[in-house]
């Protein structure tokens, strides 16, 4: 008889989350010491082989069966009854990670899918195991969790995988500066916890510097609240982001570098919450004062669309001393959307 789920691993379960770090964490930042694995740049996806049914979930608990069909194929074909799995989907273009194609599914006809599934098709990263053979696994410390994964991935086949994981930190350092040419975000560490759904892990990202153009702001030309990043595509210089709030200290810093924009500015005065962050639950109207063009770098980390970064960015300094219309569109940024 094919091993059911106990009543509590019934889908959608709420997961473990990660804290945001934004430095490299020491030996004892977590219970038990530090593993570090990838962070990667895709769907959260929790899979559940019920009595043999398999069915895969967001993080948010909704149901991506139907827009991971591949993925579910394979995980029905290897993995047994009684299991739950947590994981990362995603799907490989060429050698990079493309969360753009993952987003595409999301809004492709069922009729459709197959041919986009066949085109690109998706992968599972298993990272750790909630459950095995119809029991319960959240309990157990994370160095048992992971034996059994490994136990358990030991004959798997892609499309599923197994995260790589690692204690030597000089290893994971390599990891953080190699990796993310191959569009992983950057590394989650983990210590010897039972699995709870609170962030227990600690994530950082990894980060490059960029000079962009600013040509708006979000407040007023004396107290900028925060920048809206410009860079040059198709000929034309495009909103690609907003920087995260300016503290007063920068605030105060870039106002000194701003005026008023004159006539034939690119930009409208007014763009959608959703423009500058898809992920935004705010749908509402965002003001913008329009100045004249001025270079600014910022820190983003790799999650970039192909016309925008998919988190605001950090603001770093103003950069007076350079042309505006002489920043280019990086030509690592190029690359991460082929």
């Amino acid at each position: 008889m094919a091993e059911s789920l106990p009543p509590a691993l019934h889908p959608p379960v709420a997961v473990a989350l990660a804290k945001l770090v934004k430095t490299f964490p020491g030996p004892n930042a977590l219970p038990g010491g530090l593993w570090a694995e990838p962070k990667w740049d895709g769907f959260r996806t929790t899979a559940f082989n019920d009595g043999g049914k398999v069915t895969l979930w967001s993080r948010q608990g909704k149901e991506l069966t139907r827009i991971l069909p591949d993925a579910a194929v394979a995980l029905a074909e290897q993995l047994p009854p009684g299991v739950v799995l947590d994981g990362e989907a995603v799907i490989w273009n060429r050698d990079r990670l493309d969360f753009d194609a993952l987003q595409q599914r999301m809004v492709t006809s069922r009729a459709a899918l197959p041919a986009v599934a066949n085109e690109l098709p998706a992968s599972f990263v298993a990272f750790d195991i909630l459950a095995v053979a119809g029991q319960d696994t959240r309990g157990v410390p994370f160095t048992g969790r992971r034996q059994l994964l490994e136990e358990l991935a030991r004959d798997w086949a892609p499309p599923l995988h197994l995260s790589p994981i690692t204690r030597d930190m000089d290893l994971a350092k390599t990891w953080l500066r190699d990796l993310p040419a191959t569009g992983i975000e950057g590394l989650v560490f983990k210590g010897s916890q039972p699995y709870e759904a609170a962030r227990i892990w600690l994530k950082l990202k990894h980060k490059d510097l960029w000079d962009v153009v600013c040509a708006a702001v979000i407040g007023s030309l004396d107290q900028p609240q925060a920048i809206i990043a410009g860079l040059p595509i198709g000929g034309e210089l495009k909103i690609v982001g907003r920087s995260t709030v300016l503290t007063a200290k920068a605030g105060r810093e870039l106002a000194r570098h701003l005026h008023p924009a004159g006539p034939g500015h690119p930009w409208p005065e007014e763009i959608s919450e959703s423009s500058l962050n898809r992920f935004s639950k705010d749908k509402g109207p965002v003001r913008l004062t329009l100045i004249e063009p001025v270079v600014v770098e910022v820190s983003a980390d790799v999650a970039w669309s192909g016309t925008s970064f998919r988190h605001p960015v950090t603001w770093k300094r103003v950069r007076p001393e350079l042309d505006p219309a002489e920043v280019r569109l990086p030509p690592e940024l190029n690359n991460r959307h082929r």
